[in-house]
This record gives C-alpha cells, sequence and structure tokens, in this order.
C-alpha cells in the first residue's frame, strides 16, 4: 500500500551564486544573500493505492510527475507532508543512474546490484537470467560508456525487475529499447502487476496508462488537477491538450 497524505515540494531557483565564505558574510551584512526564487514542483498532493492497484500519472513536462515519484520512493525528502510505503520498494527511475561507465556491464550488474541490495551470490545464481532478459549476450564484457543509452536502459531493467517487489515505482520506463524489447519490458511488468505489486506509473503513452492503470491522477504545475477512473481523467487530460482518443479506446486484459 502506499499512502501520500498532503506532500508539497518547494526549490529555492537561486539567481545569484554565493561561492565564498567571505561574500556569504558581506553579502548577509548587506542583507542582500537571498535572491532565490521559490518555486513549488508538488503542492499538497494526497491519494492511496491499496495494494495490488496500478496508479498512472499524466500531466505535462513540469508537471511534477518525476518529483513525485522520488519523493515516493525516497529519494527526496517532501518540504511537508508525509508518504507512508507498506512492502519492499523498486523505483525504477532514471534507469542507469548507478552504472560506472568506465566498467563493464558485467561489472556493472554486480555494482547495480548492490547499490538495489542484492547479494554477491544471488546476483551469480542469476548473472544469465538477467543476461538473457536484456539480449546484450556479446556485450557484456564492453564498458557501459560505449552502450548507446537503449542499452544502458536495457541492462538496468534487467536487473531492477530481478527480484519482484512488493512497491515498483515506475518512470517512463516502457519506452525504453527497440519495439520487441518494449513489449518485453510491457509484459515484464504486467506479470509484476499480476502477481500483486501495487504501482505508481508515470507516462506520456495514453495508451500505457489506460492498458496498465487502475486510477489516474492528472498532475499540472505541481497541483492534483484531477484524480479518479481512468477514462474520465484521460478524457479530461486529452481535452486540455487537445488529443484525439476516439481511437484509442480498447484496454486489455490485465
Amino acid at each position: 500500500m502506499i499512502k501520500v497524505e498532503n506532500v508539497s515540494m518547494r526549490f529555492n531557483l537561486g539567481k545569484d551564486r554565493v561561492d565564498t565564505l567571505k561574500e556569504f558574510i558581506i553579502r548577509s551584512l548587506k542583507r542582500d544573500l537571498s535572491k532565490a526564487d521559490e518555486f513549488w514542483a508538488l503542492s499538497d498532493i494526497s491519494f492511496e493505492v491499496p495494494k495490488g492497484e496500478v496508479m498512472g500519472l499524466v500531466g505535462t513536462n513540469g508537471a511534477g510527475k518525476s518529483t513525485l515519484l522520488k519523493v515516493i520512493s525516497g529519494v527526496m525528502k517532501p518540504t511537508s507532508g508525509k508518504v507512508t510505503l507498506n512492502g519492499s520498494v523498486a523505483p525504477m527511475i532514471e534507469l542507469g543512474a548507478g552504472f560506472d561507465m568506465e566498467l563493464t556491464a558485467r561489472e556493472n550488474v554486480f555494482l547495480n546490484g548492490a547499490i538495489l541490495g542484492y547479494r554477491k551470490d544471488f546476483l551469480e545464481d542469476k548473472y544469465q537470467e538477467i543476461v538473457d532478459f536484456s539480449e546484450l549476450h556479446s556485450f557484456m564484457e564492453v564498458p557501459v560508456r560505449n552502450f548507446s543509452s537503449g542499452m544502458v536502459a536495457r541492462l538496468a531493467f534487467s536487473i531492477a525487475t530481478l527480484v519482484a517487489p512488493q512497491i515498483l515505482i515506475v518512470d517512463e520506463i516502457l519506452s525504453v529499447g527497440d519495439p520487441p524489447f518494449q513489449q518485453k519490458s510491457k509484459n515484464k511488468m504486467l506479470e509484476m502487476i499480476k502477481g500483486g505489486a501495487t504501482v505508481v506509473f508515470v507516462s506520456h503513452s495514453m495508451n500505457d496508462i489506460q492498458n496498465l492503470c487502475t486510477k489516474v491522477m492528472w498532475l499540472d504545475h505541481g497541483h492534483a488537477k484531477m484524480c479518479g477512473d481512468v477514462e474520465p481523467v484521460l478524457d479530461a487530460y486529452a481535452d486540455f491538450c487537445h488529443i484525439d482518443r476516439s481511437k484509442d479506446r480498447k484496454r486489455i486484459d490485465r
């Protein structure tokens, strides 16, 4: 279960940078230290996702979707409000962010796996499974710096989904790789959802949101503009964005 209560997130966008202690003291004495603009990425967001349900987040770029995922997953601490999670969490945000680009793909399996909390002997047992799913058999001894972004995402996704977690925090991962791998990733997501995972899912694909989610929240400039059943929220969002959804009505069987 995921419970988000009155979460707000503020950033200070400084116009002038203070680089030294001396400058800090001088500008403090002159009462000229803070020329920062307050930017509220999230404002009083509340919702619950019961066990086994999938909450989709939609909104234009800059709406606060990724910030909200980072707050839920614990990467960021909210300015105010509270997040409660009951269960093990797998945040699939910025896939490959934990990789060392100078190391090979094989070495990064063990590095990234350790960051995610997997034991070395467990990773050794599951190594071939990771390689097979990523389809990077010929590239495991190649430094990751030579990988395309799609290859990095393939490897990261294969490691992150090694163990089915109780809670999934997902940011646009179904768009990684070529179309066959995208379908493979989608099938893996469906498998985890059918296994009872509780999910918060961000995507710009309304088809993916429609097919995977049980509820949807529409974020706009950090505010929850609408939250509820999938079709009404997507219809309202599509109208706002001037998108025709008439050909996009069929939901797959979850």
